[in-house]
């Protein structure tokens, strides 16, 4: 039987099949005995085991998941989280659709998930987040493009506070001033090799933040001490053994723990959750 010749120039990816036929003809195959297959099969399946019931805490909305139910003409909702006091979901205006003005009674994020939308007098594109805060009033939203958005901390789900919102509208009072931070500005911080954070907005008790990871990029377990939601904005990376793609949604709740996150081809994603532990260690 003739052996594979290795190639001088192991780098050059040209030879990559000469390489892989001389590994496989080097490799004897392995018949464990009948205790050892158990022993390996039992392990395996305590690992299963405490991976299902690890993740089994985490609340996942798929992209293609969900149901989404209509608001206005030309725009509809998908509910991602009813949270104690406020809802996140996503929001797809039609071009030309809008919705109403309305009072915020709590503070409202939004992150520009597709096209473009003017809120009031600014107009915000792809990458943009905005926060409204508590008290503050948004005059008409609407797209004249089309547009998808991520809110965070709306009443759009519940009956009664969105007819509060509308409204208090019409009370008299703008609130605190808004903030907007482009997609193009902020400050990333380098926190682990590959992965880089940029903070949007926080307060004494929550942060929201862009978390980036680059390609084989690694970051370390870390435990909620409250709710934390992650929505993927692009690419895709493994939080323990949940693999989320670009449009996928997570809810980690009080008291749960990640394990390493972790991407093979990179990923951005937005997440808000206590100020402690948004700063990923």
């Amino acid at each position: 039987m003739s052996k594979t010749v290795l190639p001088s120039d192991l780098d050059d990816s040209r030879n990559v099949e000469s390489v892989e036929s001389a590994l496989a003809e080097a490799l004897t195959p392995i018949s464990p005995d009948g205790l050892r297959t158990s022993a390996l099969r039992a392990r395996l399946m305590q690992r299963a085991r405490a991976s299902r019931a690890g993740e089994e805490q985490f609340v996942n909305v798929r992209r293609d998941e969900g149901e989404w139910r209509p608001l206005a003409k030309g725009v509809r909702a998908k509910m991602l989280c009813e949270g104690k006091r406020a809802h996140s979901v996503l929001v797809e205006l039609d071009a030309g659709a809008a919705l109403p003005t309305h009072r915020h009674h709590e503070h409202e994020e939004c992150v520009v998930l597709r096209g473009e939308a003017r809120l009031g007098e600014l107009q915000v594109r792809q990458g943009d987040y905005h926060l409204a805060p508590a008290g503050s009033r948004h005059s008409r939203v609407s797209s004249a493009t089309g547009a998808l958005l991520y809110l965070r901390g709306t009443s759009i789900g519940s009956s009664v506070g969105v007819a509060r919102d509308l409204i208090t509208a019409w009370l008299p009072g703008a609130g605190a001033s808004p903030i907007t931070v482009r997609a193009d500005e902020g400050e990333w911080r380098e926190f682990a090799p590959g992965a880089q954070i940029k903070s949007l907005w926080r307060d004494a008790d929550a942060q929201s933040m862009l978390l980036r990871l680059q390609p084989g990029a690694r970051a370390d377990a870390h435990a909620h001490s409250t709710d934390e939601e992650c929505l993927m904005l692009d690419g895709e990376a493994f939080l323990g053994d949940t693999l989320l793609r670009a449009g996928d949604y997570q809810l980690a709740p009080a008291g749960s723990r990640h394990r390493e996150v972790a991407s093979d081809v990179g990923a951005l994603l937005f997440v808000h959750g206590g100020s402690a532990q948004c700063a990923i260690r």
